[in-house]
């Protein structure tokens, strides 16, 4: 059997999960020559559920029998079973348990029943704190890891992996449709995180990603004694063997003082705020079902620096969302030159099945939206090089993700840089630097976002 991954991070842990429950219930992961092949895939935008297709069909080329997991699994189900024929089953979440029999089905030609989507939403009470007494009954993707129940079976050996701390969402904004797969907001109990923490450090990872579809969020359906996302960095921080933690996704409107402070003030904890502006006019995020304005926000990324002047500030941001105007464009302009953020993407707003976005008026025409991405990508990328220009001269602490080699640089990545999204650092005259290796640098240059560093020592 192989495994195939395609989306975010969140997709990883999964597919990690996947691995280590199929590793018990008999299953060998191979690279090559798979009597089956399982994708887990996105279904998050357009562009992620082609991809997800096209890998589907490529991997029945090959002769395997292919089976179909993950968020598009889960979103469309059975209708995705009958327009592709070429995936032997369609699995969704609840399927999980007994992954290891179905393909053990597939295997021997019996048939298996499609998934019948339902909104995941409806699965787990409203009330939050109502919801930790009632998930077992339901499978939530990346809870269950403890001593007594299946682990994580690691599919690379990276130096930084990433680590689930909740899933789902109980936002509701009005151009997304991951609530209604990944359904209500669920925390990881703290010592289930710490656990699985110890063991990824226990296998070579020096530094942890926490990956959630909404890490401000982190607590609110536990026991106040069991703490917050403020109190549970300090813990996975002190942890032997991990040297960095970085959190990701965090909501501006739910972001408060004391996790800024966390984040910005706990040892081995990077100065870095993954935060969901996606757009910065008033009237668009309204639109959207989201909070706040060009100022408000430009409030939090001074508070943010503030505390950690050097601290990496990243965003998504959506344009030619409905209803959006020149002025709402001038006025994402204005807050994108005035925070300087370090990474920044750029996406034109698309309709999404089921979203109340697809119902809304003042719908764009494509040309205009190609347009209003290429004007806002452009300003992004001078201002990101800008951003990058003023690390010149700083020191930066790089985690050696590729060792120098007769064809490539030695590459890491610094405090301010996730990964995969936020550019790199090239290492100058990294003989003797191993992958996994801190390594304290001055940073000399810049190319984009990326930055070129020379060693000052370990």
């Amino acid at each position: 059997m192989s495994l195939l991954t395609l989306g975010c991070a969140r997709n990883e842990v999964d597919s990690e999960e996947l691995a280590g429950r199929l590793g018990e219930g008999g299953w060998e992961l191979v690279d090559e020559d798979a009597d089956v092949v399982v994708v887990n895939t996105c279904g998050f935008v357009e562009q992620a559920k082609k991809d997800s297709v096209d890998t589907l069909l490529a991997a029945s080329d090959t002769g395997a029998k292919v089976v179909a997991v993950g968020c598009m699994a889960e979103r469309y189900g059975k209708e995705l079973a009958d327009s592709l024929p070429e995936a032997a089953a369609v699995l969704g979440f609840d399927q999980y348990n007994d992954l290891a029999e179905r393909l053990n089905d597939v295997l021997h030609g019996k048939p298996v029943e499609s998934h019948v989507p339902v909104d995941r939403r409806t699965l787990l009470p409203i009330t939050p704190v109502k919801r930790q007494e009632a998930k077992d009954a339901v499978q939530v993707p990346g809870h269950g890891w403890g001593p007594t129940k299946t682990p994580r079976k690691r599919l690379d050996d990276a130096p930084v992996a990433p680590l689930k701390i909740a899933s789902g969402c109980d936002r509701r904004c009005s151009f997304c449709a991951i609530p209604s797969f990944r359904g209500a907001f669920v925390s990881r109990h703290p010592d289930e995180v710490v656990a699985e923490a110890m063991w990824l450090a226990e296998n070579g990872v020096k530094e942890l990603f926490l990956v959630s579809e909404n890490s401000t969020s982190y607590g609110k359906d536990l026991p106040r004694e069991q703490g917050a996302l403020e109190q549970l960095l300090p813990r996975l921080a002190s942890i032997p063997g991990v040297e960095r933690v970085r959190v990701s996704y965090l909501q501006p409107a739910e972001t408060k003082p004391s996790l800024v402070a966390a984040i910005a003030k706990t040892d081995k904890v990077a100065n870095y705020f993954d935060m969901s502006f996606q757009h910065s006019s008033e009237n668009v995020l309204r639109r959207m079902r989201r909070f706040g304005d060009t100022d408000s926000f430009l409030k939090l990324v001074w508070q943010i620096r503030e505390h950690a002047p050097e601290a990496g500030i990243r965003s998504n941001f959506i344009v030619g969302f409905p209803g959006e105007t020149e002025a709402d464009l001038q006025e994402l302009e204005r807050f994108l030159t005035e925070a300087r953020l370090d990474a920044v993407g750029i996406f034109g707003y698309s309709d999404e099945d089921g979203t109340e976005a697809e119902e809304l008026d003042g719908k764009l025409d494509a040309d205009t939206i190609a347009e209003r991405v290429q004007r806002i990508g452009n300003l992004v990328e001078e201002l990101t090089s800008q951003r990058a220009e003023d690390r010149v001269g700083s020191e930066v602490l790089v985690l050696i993700e590729h060792e120098e080699d007769e064809e490539n640089d030695c590459v890491g990545r610094a405090e301010h840089q996730a990964p995969e999204v936020d550019g790199e650092c090239i290492v100058l005259e990294a003989e003797g630097l191993k992958r996994g290796d801190f390594v304290r640098c001055r940073v000399v240059d810049s190319e984009g976002v990326d930055l070129i560093v020379e060693v000052l020592g370990t």
